[in-house]
This record gives C-alpha cells, sequence and structure tokens, in this order.
C-alpha cells in the first residue's frame, strides 16, 4: 500500500479505521444491475447521467442527515438518477451496511458500495451492483482487487485523482474510471482536475467525475470535458438547496 504521510488527517483516520474494520466469512456473489448501461441509459434519455449519493454526513460536511435511507434514494430516482451510490462506512460517513440494503432493495437502478475497501474480504460484507476501489489506497494491490470484485460480479469503480493513478488504473484492467476532484492531502475542491485527467482516458473507458460538482453549470462543464456521468452527493443532499428530489432534478437537467 502507499504511503500515507501526505494525506490530510481525516482521510489517514478513515484509512486506519478501514483496516480494522471487521470482515465476514463468507464469499459473496452478485448479479449486478450494469453501472455503465445505466448511464448510456440516462444519456440516450436526455439526462445527466448522474450517481446520486445517500451521504449522512462526512469530514467535509457539517451536521448529519438521518433520514431514511430508502425513501432519499427513490427521490433521487423520481429526480432522474441513472444511480445510487450508498455510503457504508461508519465511523467518519453514517453509513453501513444495512442502509445500502435498504436502498437496494427500494430502487431498481443500481446501487454503488462507496467505501474504503482495503482487502478482498471486505467485498463480501454487503450485495451491492458495484463497488469503489481507490487506487491511491489500493497500490500493487489494485488488480487483484478489481479481479476479486469482478469475479464476485460487481462492476468495480476506479478512483483516481491525477494521470499517475489513471495510468495504474488503465494497467489494472479497469473500464469504469472515477476522477475525484477533491485532493487528498488539503481537501480542496477543483474541477481542473477531472479535466486534467480525463483527456488521457480511452474512449472505451466509462469516466465519472466525482465531487464537487454543485450546479448545473458544473455539471456541464464536466459533460463538456468528457465525463460520461457524475457521482454528486453534498449538493443533492443540501437541505437548504431544496428537498432531494428537486436537487436531483436540477442536475440531471442540465
Amino acid at each position: 500500500m502507499n504511503e500515507t504521510a501526505d494525506l490530510a488527517p481525516a482521510v489517514r483516520s478513515i484509512l486506519d479505521a478501514a483496516r480494522e474494520r471487521d470482515a465476514p466469512d463468507r464469499r459473496l456473489s452478485v448479479s449486478p444491475r450494469s453501472l455503465p448501461d445505466a448511464l448510456a441509459a440516462a444519456d440516450a434519455d436526455g439526462r445527466v447521467p448522474t450517481i446520486a449519493e445517500v451521504k449522512p454526513t462526512s469530514p467535509t460536511t457539517d451536521g448529519e442527515r438521518r433520514d431514511d435511507p430508502a425513501a432519499l434514494a427513490r427521490e433521487m430516482v423520481e429526480g432522474g438518477a441513472a444511480a445510487i451510490s450508498v455510503l457504508t462506512e461508519p465511523e467518519h460517513f453514517g453509513g453501513s451496511p444495512d442502509a445500502l440494503r435498504a436502498v437496494r432493495d427500494a430502487v431498481d437502478v443500481p446501487v454503488l458500495r462507496k467505501d474504503f475497501l482495503l482487502r478482498e474480504a471486505q467485498l463480501d460484507a454487503v450485495e451491492a451492483d458495484a463497488v469503489l476501489l481507490i487506487a491511491r489506497f489500493l497500490g500493487d494491490d489494485l488488480a487483484g482487487m478489481l479481479a476479486a470484485a469482478r469475479d464476485r460480479g460487481f462492476d468495480a469503480l476506479v478512483e483516481v485523482h491525477d494521470r499517475d493513478e489513471l495510468q495504474q488504473a488503465l494497467d489494472a484492467g479497469a473500464d469504469l474510471v472515477g476522477v475525484n476532484n477533491r485532493d487528498l492531502a488539503e481537501l480542496v475542491v477543483d474541477l481542473e482536475t477531472f479535466e486534467t485527467v480525463a483527456p488521457h482516458a480511452p474512449d472505451d473507458v466509462t469516466l465519472i467525475a466525482e465531487s464537487g460538482v454543485t450546479t448545473p453549470a458544473d455539471a456541464r462543464r464536466m459533460r463538456e470535458a468528457g465525463a460520461d456521468g457524475l457521482l454528486v452527493g453534498s449538493a443533492i443532499m443540501d437541505a437548504e438547496a431544496g428537498d432531494v428530489e428537486s436537487n436531483t432534478r436540477r442536475l440531471v437537467s442540465a
């Protein structure tokens, strides 16, 4: 695994907790709803392909939403979301496998499990349609984790932050790549991150822009830069901006 000294303290704390988290003594086999197909279908339907995130809280947001995750997910789908992302990290994001199970039972779109997975057994915590694998945290283990996820049936979204990590993901065989606009050292968001990395991805890779999309203008900017889809959490969950359904519709109609 890569060195973590240059990571923000909050990120190091998340990783420390992930290393200590128990993994189930079982092996899953899932029949997924295809995440790339759902994004393509939304695009064909004239919507901005959006993965809307059920996120109770995070180290970069204030407060916590205690709404029923399944109800939130249904509102997001009503608003036009192509897929749903659910945090299952408990200590820092208030998530849980139970929340993901409830969401997946409540909607008919793909559900992405967003967590900090460091070893193969952690893939087996809960059935999902896709899982997030973070290149920076897995290092030389990325190819093995990617193969293990696919062997269980999951789509695997490999998250990168720069061109070197993109190449690492491509070398590992990734064909579904998320470019996170949030820097892991200072936790600063810069949409230019996606614009810098995206031109170097092959045409047959599905590219997701993650973090920092807060307005329809941001959504259009990322699409123009080559994003096949967006992963949006805070802007949709922000109660001050409106209800979840209308927040989702505002972005997918950009």
